[in-house]
């Protein structure tokens, strides 16, 4: 669906909550409202509405309207931005994946690369990256900042209200500098995508909250259950539809003290 009006009908520009107007008899669509003369229920966006949909008083095609405020417009075009970027990440990571590791034993096949819950965080996004042989915490430079000269594997320590976590410095081609903390590495844990992309937004969360720090600032616990983790799941392996998911504590300590991981994969 397109429309004639605000943007010259950039739909991506619109968030679910944009107040729409009909530009021909005034009549708007407000998203909290809904539209009780075809039973549509409040909270649906205008994007959403069915496509022969009409205005109620004019009966108008959605064509039609044009925006006439927009609360979440801020927070859909920073969305769109970080979207940019980490789209950029993937692509660079689906190029190793194609070119290096495709035929690697470590990959798991059932998994794909993706970006899961980049925001900003102070002047850097935060997020986690999922790919076939690792999840890593990663730090990407924000609008201003230049990571272009940043020395791949030095180690830096960053604090997060759970806890003190070990990043590596990389560069490449496509994004530039960013830092990685290794998570998993490989990936055998998980038999399906949708659980790698789950444990990496629960990873999200538990970051920021300050319950965990007692457990991640011990680096020999740390090990100890990722270790205990890693061998329950192999004993278990055979079971696969009784197979646990990992923890929120082997998620969120896993990348401490462990530098042996490699952050990326990018040399295989």
């Amino acid at each position: 669906m397109s429309f004639e009006g605000s943007y010259m009908g950039a739909n991506d520009r619109i968030s679910d909550l944009a107040i729409m107007e009909c530009k021909i008899c005034w009549t708007p669509y407000d998203p909290s409202e809904g539209d009780d003369t075809r039973q549509i229920d409040a909270g649906v966006p205008f994007a959403d509405l069915p496509g022969d949909w009409s205005c109620p008083t004019c009966c108008a095609p959605k064509e039609q309207f044009m925006v006439r405020e927009d609360p979440g417009a801020a927070s859909l075009l920073e969305a769109n931005r970080i979207g940019a970027i980490t789209r950029r990440l993937e692509a660079d990571f689906r190029e190793i994946y194609n070119a290096k590791m495709r035929d690697v034993p470590i990959v798991n096949k059932s998994l794909q690369v993706e970006a899961v819950g980049f925001a900003r965080h102070g002047d850097t996004l935060l997020g986690v990256l999922v790919s076939p042989w690792f999840m890593n915490l990663i730090l990407l430079p924000d609008a201003g900042q230049d990571w272009s000269g940043l020395k791949a594997g030095r180690k830096e320590v960053v604090s997060f209200p759970s806890g003190e976590y070990e990043f590596i410095h990389n560069t490449r081609e496509t994004i530039g500098g960013y830092k990685a903390c290794s998570l998993f590495s490989p990936m055998h844990d998980f038999k399906r995508h949708k659980d790698a992309t789950d444990v990496a937004r629960a990873v999200r969360i538990a970051l920021f909250q300050d319950e965990n720090r007692a457990e991640t600032d011990r680096a020999a616990d740390i090990r100890a259950a990722r270790e205990d983790h890693v061998a329950a799941v192999n004993a278990a392996e055979d079971e696969a539809d009784n197979d646990p998911a990992p923890t929120r504590r082997a998620v969120i300590t896993g990348g401490l003290t462990l530098t042996e991981d490699r952050p990326d994969g990018s040399d295989g």
